[in-house]
């Protein structure tokens, strides 16, 4: 199993030396110099390396504890060197465009599986991780979810903060009255000034005393530069308030809601296009399904969270039109998350080793 945090390369490997099975890890490099080069024979991490392969054995390589590793030399053609420096050097995207229609349909289903695997997991974790910051409260972690992706981006990070330190206790107290929540709302927002509503003000000096509200954000930490009237923080928090104080923006409304009509039903507030309800459904509904079902251990909440994705047309944007150009399928809003996943952590990185598509790419040069 390959390892991309910090330690040997690959774990759990299972290799014969000289009629013997040994189990352990294997480290990678281009010369075995590099071995001292990266301090590894002064950490134990690397004391259980049952194999180091190099394309260059320059050195023999020993653990920190004295013992000699068995080493495997293995030179890199060099063809596949200079198609590999290809393939990482241009400047195209996809930079594997030339082989794509080549490629094996079921191949590519079962990457683009993966891929969507791997995003959901991500995703989840994301949600996961918020609910340990607040006591395992599924509703709150749920709102703060919303919350981030009210903010489409640009604010995103801004709304996340916003959510941490809004006091929805206090505001659940006056879900009979929308126009305290809005007050509340706003008011820890910081963007009382930009509805320009005295009334709100009054209501928010009253109810800030009333329940000792100290956090609030600024004006400072909205973004409003380059972002259309319906896209204005304060707009999408007051739709936030709407959907408060109706209750039907809650983690209980999501998990009760199977199809996309009803979690339509859910997110429906003026100036809240469907465009953007699909959004939050990929974004929101989707990751917190997934992080429900991992939590307690649910399978259903994660397969109605893939069905959702396969029933949402794909999102329209220049790199999966790309792709498309390329002549691969991008139809529904699984494929569009598999893409992203496969552009953010393995094209942008330049990791086409590790990419199926780069495999195939590789493999395949000679016939280009």
């Amino acid at each position: 199993m390959s390892n991309m945090n910090a330690g040997p390369d690959f774990f759990n490997a299972k290799v014969k030396i000289n009629g013997v099975l040994w189990a352990g890890n294997v480290e990678l490099h281009l010369r075995s110099s590099d071995w001292y080069r990266h301090g590894h024979q002064d950490d134990a991490a690397y004391d259980n390396i049952i194999l180091h392969v190099a394309t260059v054995a320059d050195k023999e390589v020993v653990t920190h504890e004295g013992k000699e590793v068995p080493q495997l030399e293995m030179p890199i053609p060099e063809k596949l060197q200079q198609d590999y420096q290809q393939l990482i050097t241009t400047m195209d995207y996809p930079r594997c465009h030339r082989l794509i229609p080549q490629f094996d349909t079921l191949k590519v289903h079962s990457w683009m599986d993966a891929l969507l695997d791997e995003r959901l997991h991500e995703r989840a974790s994301l949600v996961l991780e918020r609910l340990t910051l607040v006591n395992n409260d599924w509703e709150r972690a749920f709102m703060i979810t919303l919350a981030r992706n009210f903010g489409f981006s640009l604010n995103g990070d801004a709304f996340e903060r916003w959510a941490r330190v809004m006091p929805f206790h206090a505001a659940a107290k006056h879900r009979n009255h929308l126009n305290q929540v809005e007050a509340i709302f706003l008011g820890v927002a910081g963007l009382l000034d930009k509805v320009g509503d005295e009334a709100l003000v009054s209501e928010y000096a009253f109810l800030k005393h009333k329940f000792s509200i100290t956090e609030e954000l600024q004006l400072s930490d909205w973004r409003y530069l380059r972002t259309r009237p319906q896209n204005f923080p304060h707009q999408r928090i007051r739709q936030l308030a709407v959907l408060f104080q109706s209750g039907r923006a809650t983690l209980s409304r999501m998990l009760e809601a199977e199809t996309l009509s009803s979690l339509y039903d859910c997110f429906q507030v003026d100036g809240l296009s469907k465009a953007s309800m699909n959004l939050l459904v990929i974004n929101t509904v989707v990751p917190v399904l997934c992080a429900y079902a991992e939590c307690m251990g649910e399978e259903q909440y994660s397969e109605r969270a893939i069905s959702l994705l396969e029933s949402l047309k794909a999102e329209e944007n220049y790199i999966l039109r790309q792709w498309r150009s390329c002549g691969l399928e991008v139809s529904t809003a699984a494929d569009s998350q598999a893409l992203i996943q496969l552009k953010r952590q393995y094209c942008d990185r330049m990791d086409c080793l590790r990419c199926r598509f780069g495999y195939e790419y590789l493999k395949n040069s000679r016939k280009i």
